[in-house]
């Protein structure tokens, strides 16, 4: 129940700081965006807690009160560094592949450690959240989506490369992980 509930205000809240974003000046094509979206949605439905009441999935595993405690506060960790990613892009944000007006490359803040940290973040948040359900759903559903965050990071980098210029982005991609710190 705290899963959804967390899920829900992160989802209003997320949206609502959409708002102050700046308007956009170019996006990648919606069918060059559907495999990342199939994997997200697909994965999405298999790590929501239905799934497993569905498919009458038992937990293989149980952490106990400490151990679910501390796979929480990792994946409040994993939350709040999509927060920090997303206020850290400020009016460039956008839920889409989109170059916005003022487009810049952001190599700053969290952007200096990973060059997406909001998937990075949402990766982090999803396995403890897959860990603590325990169920193969929930842990297909999190590799799946995990698949779609690193297929939508392609996408991105490949769009960024050419709106932004090879030699920029090249660079960055040198001196900074895609998604994990530090390797």
């Amino acid at each position: 129940m705290w899963q959804m509930l967390l899920s829900l205000s992160r989802v209003n809240s997320w949206l609502t700081a959409s708002f102050w974003s700046n308007s956009a000046q170019k996006r990648l094509a919606l069918t060059e965006t559907w495999t990342y979206r199939a994997a997200l949605i697909a994965g999405g439905i298999l790590v929501a807690p239905p799934a497993a009441w569905l498919l009458s999935e038992a937990p293989l595993w149980d952490f106990g009160y400490r151990g679910t405690s501390a796979l929480v506060a990792i994946m409040l960790t994993g939350l709040f560094l999509t927060w920090w990613a997303r206020l850290h892009l400020g009016r460039l944000w956008s839920g889409v592949i989109t170059r916005k007006e003022d487009h810049k490359l952001i190599d700053t803040g969290p952007y200096a450690f990973v060059r997406h940290p909001i998937y990075t973040g949402l990766v982090i948040a999803l396995f403890t959240t897959a860990a603590v359900e325990a169920t193969v759903p929930a842990l297909l559903g999190v590799a799946l989506m995990t698949f779609g965050f690193w297929l939508k990071a392609r996408s991105e980098e490949q769009f960024l490369r050419v709106e932004l210029g090879p030699d920029t982005y090249k660079e960055y991609c040198r001196r900074v992980p895609m998604l994990v710190p530090f390797i």
